[in-house]
Order: C-alpha cells, then structure tokens, then sequence
C-alpha cells in the first residue's frame, strides 16, 4: 500500500511538472473579500505566478469569478439585493468591467497581455460554436495572450439563476465546470481550482478511534467514488460552486486525460508549489481519455432528448458497439430534433450512453407506431432507423 502511495505522488509530482497547457479558476472567496471588494492581497501573487508560468513557456488560461460582488461593492449594495436575479445580472455587468481592468493593471507589470472571454451554456452546448471558440483561444494562446474566461452573467442565468429540475441539462451552473470545460476543449495538460480550504478533507480518526483529530487533506485521488462525494460540502457562503462542483470538475479533466488540482487559493505562493510538484492540495490524476466529439457529447453538450431503450439495444451499444436502431427503443421520454444530443437510459432509468440524433424524435416515433402495427420480422425490420449512429455515441463511466 505504502509503495502504491509513493507511486502516485511520483505521477502527480512528474505531471504537474510537465504540464505546458494550463486551465487555473479562482473562485470568489479568493478574488473578492467579505464586501466584495478585490482582494488584492490574494489576487496579486496568483497573477505573479501565472506571469512566470507563462514566461517560462507555459500556456495558460484563467478562469475568474468575482465580477457580481465586485459590482456589488461598486454600487454600494446590500448582499441581500443578489436574491433578485435581474439585480444580480446588473453587478455582474458593472463588476465584469472592474473585474477585466484590474486584471490588465496587474499583469501589465509583467508585460502580459490579456483578453476577455465571456461564454455562455450554448458557447458549449452547440458544436459549431463550441469549435470556433476553441479555435479562437488557441490562437490567443499562440499569440502568448492569457485569456481571461467567465460565463456572461449578464445574458445568461444558466449559473446565477437557482437550478431547479428542468427536461435539459445544462452545460454548466457555475466556473467550476466552466473552467474543466474550458481545459476539456483546449486538451489542456492540468486544471488548478483554487479555493478557501485546503483540498478535499476527511476527518482523521484517532488512535481509539472514538473521536476527530480534525480533517486531513486527501493528497492523491485515482477515482472519484461515491464516498469521496459523500465528504464534499455545499455551496460556499460567497461564491456559488461548493466542493461538489470541484469534485465533478475534477472527474471531468481525469476522464479527459488531464490532472486537477483543488488547493488552497489564500497561499501566496501555492500556484508556484503546485507546478513545482510539491504534494499541496489535491491531486486527481487521469483515469482514462475521451477525445474528440464524444468529449464534447459526454461534457459539454446539452442534453435535449431522453430514449429508454431494452436490454438487447444496451448490450449491443455497450458491449458490440452498435449503433442504436429504432427497433432497440422502448419509448421516447422527452423529444428532440436531428443532431440534438440524447441521453439513453435502460429500464430502470439509469443513463450508461449519450449521443447524437440522427432524426427527429417524431420520426422514430411514427417508426415506432408502424413496427407494432406490423407483424413479422422483416416487416418489423423495413420500418426500423437508425436513431444514433456508432461513432456519435459516448458510453458513460460508471
């Protein structure tokens, strides 16, 4: 066991040391203070850090919340008046601007070149923009230009607005996942989410083990287990993530080939330690590599279409990497239109695969009404579609 320790502090050391492709996220209890102010005393070294990652040669991107309490502070409002949304998005239009100038001002000392980048759900949720905003921030990188990235509260609520049980599924609700988009989509090497706390903490028994010795930072993750979500705490009290976003942020850039980091944003210098390999935070090295479209399918895409399907459909998808016909289906839970992404779900209800409609769900279901009124197998079979081709599909991890 010991030896197995060893071995992967050694991979999280050899890792982060050589990543050259950065995605690092501040949360807004490390960029704003307790009025929402900037706080420049934790800002300032974080932007020292990436300027020497970056002229070392590394690329990095920068995902930063704290625009809505900057705006706040700004307009001298009451934290309460964020329970109205609109009031919301109108800080975050006020704060945005703050937010960009500061950061100008503070890298400018470093000769860093900076750009704004405001996304939102369908940035991600459409392949064709999701393509051309890759394209954009890898010739931003190319150029040596640090993007700075945030979701455009002031159009979107996909993150400010309280998620409640909608049919869709949202690319992201807060920066966390942002930011493990973002690196999905530049392939990038690690993700950095910086926080308050330490890492991800469990309570540390005693020798009796009757009572806490106080929490232990969790220093290398291989798996993200149910257990592991079991310790994660809720929202923050200031910003909008809380550590189960961070956990699902880091399983995305594991199964995106890719290391996550969560550590403690309120360290000067933890940047710097973190790229160093020094055994800081939390560490959650990759598990597997999903690449291309059906990364984009599994993270990005919004979900718009559900199908159950039987047990015969599900083991040729999962186990002779089928495609899914209309002769597989069920019933058609929620509709969708051609090249709209669709999850499949069994019997029971539980979702192992995603992909990409090849029709309309009224097609299949015409298809559908067509099969049980025929009777004979190849009556059945000249009615049958292909409603999500092989390489469209993704298979969920479970």
């Amino acid at each position: 066991m010991q030896k197995e320790h060893q071995g992967r502090d050694i991979e999280r050391e050899e890792r982060l040391r050589a990543a050259r492709r950065l995605v690092i996220k501040v949360g807004t209890s490390t960029v704003t203070g307790s009025e929402g102010e900037l706080a420049t005393e934790r800002v300032e070294p974080i932007v020292r850090s990436i300027s020497r990652l970056m002229t070392a040669g590394r690329q990095v991107v920068l995902v930063s919340s704290g625009a809505v309490g900057l705006g706040r502070n700004w307009l001298r409002l009451h934290r309460s008046r964020l329970h109205d949304l609109v009031t919301k998005q109108a800080c975050a239009a006020v704060g945005q601007s703050l937010l960009m100038n500061a950061y100008k001002n503070l890298f400018s000392s470093w000769s860093i070149k900076i750009a704004q980048i405001l996304l939102t759900e369908e940035d991600f949720s459409n392949w064709r923009r999701y393509s051309n905003l890759r394209r954009t921030m890898e010739k931003l990188l190319r150029f040596g230009v640090l993007p700075i990235v945030n979701e455009n509260d002031t159009v979107s609520t996909a993150e400010i607005e309280s998620i409640g049980l909608n049919a869709r599924t949202v690319a992201f609700s807060d920066n966390d996942r942002l930011a493990a988009l973002v690196m999905s989509g530049l392939e990038a090497d690690a993700l950095v989410l910086l926080t308050n706390v330490d890492g991800l903490l469990r309570t540390r028994p005693s020798e009796t083990d009757m009572h806490s010795n106080g929490p232990e930072v969790i220093p290398t993750v291989d798996e993200v287990t149910l257990e592991l979500k079991g310790l994660a705490a809720g929202p923050s009290a200031d910003g909008r993530g809380g550590m189960v976003s961070k956990l699902e942020a880091a399983e995305i850039a594991m199964n995106c080939g890719g290391t996550a980091v969560i550590a403690n944003g309120r360290d000067p210098n933890i940047v710097d330690r973190i790229f160093a390999g020094e055994q800081v935070g939390t560490a959650f090295l990759p598990s597997r590599r999903i690449r291309g479209k059906r990364r984009w399918i599994a993270y990005a895409a919004d979900v718009r279409g559900r199908v159950v399907v039987d047990a015969g459909a599900q083991h040729a998808i999962t186990l002779g990497k089928a495609s899914l016909l209309s002769t597989g289906l069920v019933r058609i839970e929620s509709p969708f239109a051609p090249m709209d992404v669709v999850s499949i779900v069994d019997r029971e209800g539980r979702e192992f695969a995603r992909g990409i409609a090849n029709c309309a769900s009224q097609e299949i279901a015409e298809a559908l009404k067509r099969r049980g009124s025929r009777q004979g197998k190849e009556q059945r079979a000249a009615v049958s579609r292909i409603l999500v081709r092989r390489d469209n599909i993704v298979l969920l991890q479970k």
